[in-house]
């Protein structure tokens, strides 16, 4: 969608092209003096589009994706918001004004010497996982957009790899076609709107027939949109495994 500049930039070309007109063809002035009107309109509503954007709240729940790392307390622009969160565990969507936050991650009963600190640009009217990922080695804090809107009768879903040494894979039915192809550590796939149904899944190794995990029993819901991660180890303990989140 065109934002307010692309809107003022046209009407100033035919404004320009009006102008040039003016003496020489009144008719042809007449046409480009009603187009630089009808941009000059569209960009009035765009920027009342853009104001009431800026003025919607955020939505961001933390996700403990690090295999192993202790539980962990999550503090936003120094004031604790999550307590004791765990491997595996989502929060609640957490209401927040867009804007800039620093956020840091300690040891659970802590508060000294941070496993991750980030500053992260929160966007009006967005809806955000923030993916605590990686080993205690290399510890990385990820923003993944979710979208929960899905279409009156339908359900989606997407796929996060977030196991720090599983391979690049394809989830697809259990022995049939591939859904999502090719995905790496820290990637997600794009939503995939589908009828409602319940479904064995599996991750295969990409562009193989080599199973790594099955994921069965998932239950896709109308009118709900998922998101399938992938987290713990492929070789090692906690071994790997799928969460079925919503969102």
């Amino acid at each position: 969608m065109r934002n307010q500049q692309d809107y003022l930039n046209k009407a100033a070309l035919y404004d320009l092209l009006a102008d040039y007109y003016k003496y020489t063809h009144p008719s042809m002035h007449i046409h480009y003096y009603q187009k630089h009107l009808k941009y000059i309109n569209f960009a009035l509503k765009a920027q009342q589009r853009e104001m009431n954007l800026s003025n919607q709240p955020s939505y961001v729940r933390v996700l403990h994706a690090v295999p192993d790392a202790p539980s962990v307390d999550v503090y936003l622009n120094a004031n604790r918001v999550l307590r004791d969160v765990a491997f595996k565990d989502i929060s609640d969507y957490l209401t927040l004004p867009a804007g800039k936050y620093h956020i840091d991650i300690y040891p659970a009963g802590t508060g000294v010497n941070t496993l991750i600190s980030k500053k992260v640009n929160i966007e009006p009217g967005k809806v955000y996982t923030l993916a605590a990922v990686g080993t205690t080695k290399k510890l990385q804090l990820l923003p993944f957009i979710d979208e929960p809107a899905v279409p009156s009768g339908e359900a989606k879903i997407k796929f996060i790899h977030l196991s720090p040494d599983a391979p690049a894979v394809d989830i697809g039915v259990k022995g049939g076609d591939t859904v999502f192809s090719d995905i790496s550590f820290k990637q997600a796939s794009e939503y995939l709107n589908l009828t409602p149904m319940s479904v064995n899944l599996e991750a295969r190794i990409a562009g193989t027939k080599n199973k790594v995990l099955d994921i069965p029993n998932v239950k896709l819901n109308a009118n709900q949109a998922y998101t399938i991660v992938a987290l713990g180890f492929a070789d090692g303990e906690p071994e790997l495994e799928a969460l079925l989140l919503k969102g």
